[in-house]
């Protein structure tokens, strides 16, 4: 019987090991293909002018083409870089060989295009999800009287305080 489990385990650890080999990480090159073939500079580009739009609203004193100059191409392509070694990491140079015929197909360069939009809509779904799923549990807690009419724990001492925002004092 020993002897049986000694082969198995000698056997297993061969397998595991062969297989490790086999499962060589993707090269910087390939990765950087992938980069190229899921236009991930492209997305990070309008992502980034995006980003430019929000603070140029939120500090307003400061000037659109300080926003602009500050977030350029060599920002992508510093965030493309760091995000290589996390490819190399979760991915084989097999997947990575996968995903580049996907994405160079008709339905991946689909995929590519549609992606943004599916996650947005997905976004506002789960936010007014969300938001319906909470007030129907803050309702079933008040209805039980774990909740007061405020939403707030009745013995707790901020549930005696009139109803205000912290912070604004209203």
């Amino acid at each position: 019987m020993r002897k049986w489990i000694g082969i198995v385990a000698g056997v297993s650890f061969a397998l595991g090991a062969s297989g490790q080999a086999m499962a060589a990480p993707p090269s910087n090159h390939q990765v950087r293909q992938l980069f190229e073939v899921m236009h991930l500079s492209q997305m990070f580009g309008q992502m980034n002018s995006q980003m430019a739009g929000i603070m140029g609203q939120a500090v307003p004193c400061v000037p659109a083409s300080y926003w602009q100059n500050f977030i350029d191409a060599s920002g992508t392509e510093q965030l493309l870089g760091k995000m290589v070694p996390v490819y190399q990491e979760h991915f084989t140079a097999e997947d990575v060989a996968g995903l580049l015929k996907f994405y160079k197909s008709p339905l991946g360069q689909k995929v590519i295009t549609q992606m943004p939009v599916t996650m947005a809509e997905g976004m506002k779904i789960g936010q007014q999800w969300g938001r319906e799923r909470g007030e129907a549990m803050i309702k079933d807690l008040q209805q039980k009287g774990t909740l007061d009419a405020n939403g707030r724990c009745p013995a707790s001492p901020e549930a005696k305080l009139p109803s205000t925002v912290p912070g604004t004092g209203h």
